[in-house]
């Protein structure tokens, strides 16, 4: 495995004709994925590695603390049907943005907050929801904002977790989410 690939940026399609992509780290990926399968507009949900620097990681190189990678969710959306906003209020109830390297039990740095955006609308979206979000907290939040790089898919059983394990991901489902390993 090689560090070459990894530091470029996600040059994947999205997933059909009139999507775009989107990539969040928000803690443990499963929870946050199921969160975005439920809206209307999500055409397709991915968990996975990004913002790191080996080349091919895997789940137990990513948890080894050496890569750099976060654990995100990327998201193949139809913006005509569900706004760049509209993720990013999913993604700031999701987690605690106040944590650094950590969600819950879940600590390190492939924890951490993070919006990865692909067009500069995309970023200037999410700096102005960061600062509106700082309003809100107390504490200072530590989420990074920045352009989003090659992604790798998690391993198959990591994909959907949580709807495989019975958890419903129909649109507009407001079942609580449970987070489980």
């Amino acid at each position: 495995m090689s560090s070459t690939g990894a530091a470029g940026p996600d040059a994947d399609a999205p997933a059909g004709e009139g999507l775009e992509l989107a990539q969040f780290g928000a803690g443990c990926f499963w929870s946050v994925e199921l969160a975005y399968q439920r809206l209307p507009g999500v055409a397709r949900t991915e968990v996975g590695y990004s913002q790191g620097h080996l080349d091919g990681p895997t789940y137990r190189d990513v948890c080894g603390g050496g890569t750099g990678h976060a654990e995100v969710v990327r998201v193949h959306y139809d913006p005509k049907e569900c706004s760049y906003a509209v993720l990013l209020d999913v993604f700031w109830a999701k987690h605690n943005p106040t944590t650094l390297n950590k969600q819950g039990n879940d600590v390190g740095t492939q924890y951490r907050s993070g919006i990865y955006y692909y067009t500069a609308e995309q970023e200037r979206q999410a700096r102005e929801s960061l600062a509106e979000k700082q309003q809100e907290w107390k504490e200072k939040i530590v989420t990074e904002v920045l352009p989003a790089r090659k992604f790798y898919p998690a391993e198959d059983y990591h994909q959907q977790y949580l709807e495989k394990g019975g958890q419903s991901a129909k649109k507009r489902c407001s079942d609580p989410i449970r987070c489980y390993g």
